[in-house]
């Protein structure tokens, strides 16, 4: 492998795992934005989520705790000296008008993965929905950069994916995994991650260089929405390793059950 795929390799890892763990983060909490002044605001989110969590918190096993937590300080360390500072300077140069068209098409464009599962789920009804969204989005939405089908219609993306539709089928969790720069998982979304992988076009781009290149874009364009999020957690957490664990956890429960 060449040095400069090389490199493009691993800034896309790095972007990616991270800009996915930072996501999660964003959509456990639904906390407010960062940029604004008052982090105490979202320390008092996070208090109010963690004492919620106390009472109901999905249990895990975690055998492999020792080198999660190892896991989870390198992710914490990319984090800070690599991903924050290129997601800074992309959301510098990008206006946000054309970080939602970029967000819009990469959504758009991962459509085959949310109908299938739609689908392998009973969900007939979403799955015509995301049918529905992505002929009016590819047409009326040029190709996905704009949401006529949310804006216009009112159809909002359903959010499936395979580790959802294993555990609709009765597999349950196996145990909590921290993935070097993929951030939190179990053993069953991993799973998940690996066939969701293969219902995205973009693993299909030729030549390699450009599918990495085109995913390191997506995950970096998702991750400039979401700048200081995982600061705010930090702040807000006595054991960032725990909360994260039991955050992940119940926001997969959640979801699994909707």
């Amino acid at each position: 492998m060449k040095p400069q795929v090389f490199a493009i390799v691993i800034l896309a890892l790095m972007t990616g795992g991270c800009a996915v763990s930072e996501k999660k983060a964003a959509s456990m909490f639904d906390s407010s934005d960062s940029n604004q002044p008052g982090v105490s605001q979202s320390d008092d989110e996070f208090g109010l989520f963690e004492d919620e969590l106390a009472g109901q918190v999905v249990k895990v096993a975690d055998p492999l705790e020792s080198l999660n937590r190892i896991m989870h300080g390198i992710n914490d360390i990319l984090y800070f000296w690599v991903v924050k500072p290129v997601t800074h300077v992309y959301k510098a140069v990008a206006p946000k008008p054309v970080r939602l068209g970029i967000g819009n098409f990469f959504d758009n464009l991962t459509t085959p993965a949310r109908f299938a599962n739609c689908l392998l789920q009973g969900k007939n009804q979403a799955a015509g929905k995301e049918l529905h969204r992505f002929v009016v989005n590819t047409t009326a939405g040029v190709l996905g950069f704009g949401d006529p089908a949310q804006d216009r219609y009112g159809l909002k993306p359903t959010e499936e994916d395979l580790g959802q539709t294993l555990a609709v089928y009765g597999l349950g969790d196996g145990f909590y995994v921290v993935w070097p720069l993929l951030g939190p998982s179990t053993l069953r979304d991993s799973v998940g991650i690996v066939g969701d992988y293969f219902l995205n076009p973009v693993r299909y781009v030729e030549p390699q260089e450009a599918s990495i290149g085109i995913s390191a874009v997506s995950v970096t364009n998702e991750g400039s929405f979401h700048i200081g999020e995982y600061e705010a957690f930090k702040l807000a957490a006595v054991d960032t390793y725990v909360a994260m664990r039991n955050a992940y956890i119940q926001y997969r429960s959640k979801q699994i059950k909707e």
